[in-house]
């Protein structure tokens, strides 16, 4: 067996295969594939469990492990086999987790060739008809082992009724037979079926534990690689190892012996995280055109502008995190480089600032993906992006147009120094009043006045002298909601501009007078008292209007044209009654003339009572 590597105390990479089995080239996914549970990185939690059910013989009868691609399910059901059938003749013979060497059935199982441990694919085996073959093979004892071991990879790709096939067997399978199922898509697995399992999820590997990881390799390899060319492919891997491990096998032939971090980077079709940073400080410093000429130059060296703006919101986020959590800069999966710039722009940057870029980041790159001219998408991105850079902030904006000055107040522009790639780059931040600075603009000539717009006069007061004024306000700001409860909800005690004195009806809503007296300080610019009153009040609109057309329904009935109009025609009955233009609260505005041919029917072409023996009928 290897030793761990130099400095680096029980970090385990892995057993690699003998020598008999590596006459051809074996890539290193393969070579350094897990023989044991203390090979396996980055599951802790799950190597636990299992020795601990070992050591106490609570062995399940069937297992489903879970997680994304390269994580290491097939390889821990492997391990998982051996150690069900681990014997050593004389000296072990029972299931342990200590697979210290070589047992009698070890080498065959780990390279997928023992027969009572069948590695089936779900795959390309979805049907009824393959899951019979299983359940009836399960019923026969192992030919050499010590238990039959069915491994079955991407089980969700097993069809509904296969799965109806299986759940027998699984709920009460022989003995001598184990299940191990391995998928990345664990919703797809029927409940019945993961109630019958112990379901095990594989975390991805945690970035820093995979530089480790992938150094340690080189070191075996012989292979001279730099530090950050580790954290790029540790990055790019996104907690895979076969993922890493593919990645460092492509840099290393690459590189032909030395992996240099520009070679992976331009491998990977990835921008330089220097030049990134440094395009992420144009657009803080609002420097459009030094930010647009850094896109176009990288765009030219070969770099995927959505890449570009992936990689610029990924260090929004590492900022972001740096800001909230400072260890987070000792992540040793980013290079020394972003986090010594991550620091300052943290110090520099408000919340709001850096939530606002990463919006404006995560909506560009949706855009950029879609567009069939990517290049000049990303280019409108960062004009936002920059433009917003510049914009006050919600609260600076309240207090500008508060104080009528349309400046920020607070103290004056302080001058602050931000990391470079070669050394410090100065630049100017303003500082908000209550909050952490922002960086600005730098394309004013020192000791230019900053070019302001001249504030617009205060809007003026908007005076609403009565109920009916308060309704049609409503009507012209388009909230039926609050009219209609106006209407039907409200008994008016008294209203005067900036004061409504209202008794609400048993329907009213709890929020009513908060709610109005928020919109109408809103709508007017002034404040407004809205005051819930004991009085009786007025009855309200919508009584008043069915009080007004009861009554006129009963003068039109009483009128003696109607009467008459009603005896000469026996089952006749007014329908409707509807109020001429211009009459009643919410009576509508009168249509143009000449609308009807009928000698009843008014402008509107509603119908009027008539006499019947008038001359003109």
């Amino acid at each position: 067996m290897d030793s761990p590597p130099e400095n680096e105390p029980g970090f385990d990479l892995g057993t690699p295969e003998p020598a008999a089995a590596q006459a051809s080239y074996r890539v290193l996914a393969r070579k350094y594939r897990p023989q044991r549970f203390e090979d396996l990185i980055g599951q802790e939690a799950m190597v636990r469990t299992l020795s601990n059910a070992f050591d106490t013989g609570r062995i399940a009868q069937a297992y489903m492990f879970t997680g994304v691609r390269g994580v290491g399910k097939t390889t821990t059901a492997r391990i998982l086999a051996r150690a069900l059938n681990y014997e050593i003749p004389g000296e072990v013979d029972r299931p342990t987790i200590h697979l210290d060497r070589l047992g009698r059935h070890c080498q065959s199982i780990m390279e997928g060739r023992h027969v009572d441990v069948m590695e089936i694919d779900a795959a390309s085996h979805t049907g009824i008809d393959d899951v019979r073959q299983i359940t009836d093979g399960a019923h026969y004892a192992p030919v050499s082992a010590r238990y039959k071991v069915y491994i079955v990879d991407e089980v969700h790709m097993l069809s509904e009724k296969a799965w109806n096939a299986f759940l027998k067997t699984l709920e009460e399978p022989p003995a001598h037979v184990k299940f191990m199922f391995a998928t990345t898509e664990i919703r797809k697995v029927p409940v019945t079926v993961l109630s019958r399992c112990q379901r095990f999820d594989l975390r991805r590997v945690d970035a820093d534990v995979l530089v480790r990881h992938l150094a340690g390799i080189c070191d075996k390899e012989r292979v001279e690689i730099e530090p950050d060319a580790l954290s790029l492919i540790a990055r790019a891997g996104e907690g895979s190892v076969r993922d890493s491990l593919s990645m460092l096998d492509q840099a290393i032939a690459h590189g032909a012996g030395r992996v240099e971090a520009a070679e992976v980077r331009r491998m990977l079709g990835l921008a330089d995280r220097a030049r990134v940073i440094d395009l992420f400080e144009h657009l803080m410093r609002g420097d459009l055109a030094a930010a647009m000429g850094e896109l176009k130059s990288q765009y030219h060296d070969g770099a995927d502008p959505e890449i570009i703006l992936t990689e610029l919101a990924e260090f929004v986020h590492f900022v972001t995190r740096v800001k909230v959590v400072p260890a987070a800069a000792d992540d040793v999966s980013f290079s020394e480089t972003e986090r010594s710039r991550g620091r300052d722009f943290a110090e520099k940057l408000s919340h709001r600032v850096l939530a606002r870029a990463w919006q404006m980041l995560v909506k560009g790159i949706e855009e950029v993906g879609r567009s069939p001219r990517p290049f000049a998408s990303a280019d409108m991105a960062l004009v936002r992006i920059a433009h917003a850079a510049d914009l006050p902030t919600p609260d600076e904006a309240l207090r500008m147009l508060a104080d009528g000055s349309g400046a920020v107040g607070g103290s004056a522009a302080a001058r602050v120094t931000t990391g470079g790639n070669g050394g410090g780059a100065t630049a100017q931040a303003m500082a908000v009043a209550g909050g952490a600075p922002r960086l600005a603009s730098v394309a004013r000539p020192e000791g230019a006045p900053i070019a302001m717009r001249a504030p617009e006069p205060a809007a003026r007061h908007l005076v609403v002298a009565g109920f009916t004024e308060l309704l049609k306000l409503c009507a012209d700001r388009r909230d039926v909601r609050l009219k209609q409860q106006l209407e039907s909800d409200v008994h008016l005690v008294h209203c005067e501009d900036g004061r409504l004195d209202i008794r609400p009806t048993r329907n009213a809503a709890p929020t009513l007078a908060g709610d109005l007296q928020k919109k109408l300080s809103e709508w007017t610019g002034r404040r407004w008292i809205v005051t819930i009153s004991s009085a009786e009040g007025e009855p309200t609109v919508r009584q008043r209007l069915a009080d007004e057309q009861e009554a006129r329904e009963r003068g039109v009935l009483a009128h003696p044209a109607v009467q008459a109009v009603l005896a000469k025609f026996p089952g006749a009955e007014v329908v409707a009654v509807r109020p001429l233009a211009g009459e009643g609260l919410d009576a509508p505005a009168p249509a143009a003339a000449g609308t009807s041919d009928d000698p009843g029917a008014d402008d509107d072409g509603n119908w009027e009572p008539v006499d019947p023996w008038d001359d003109d009928f």
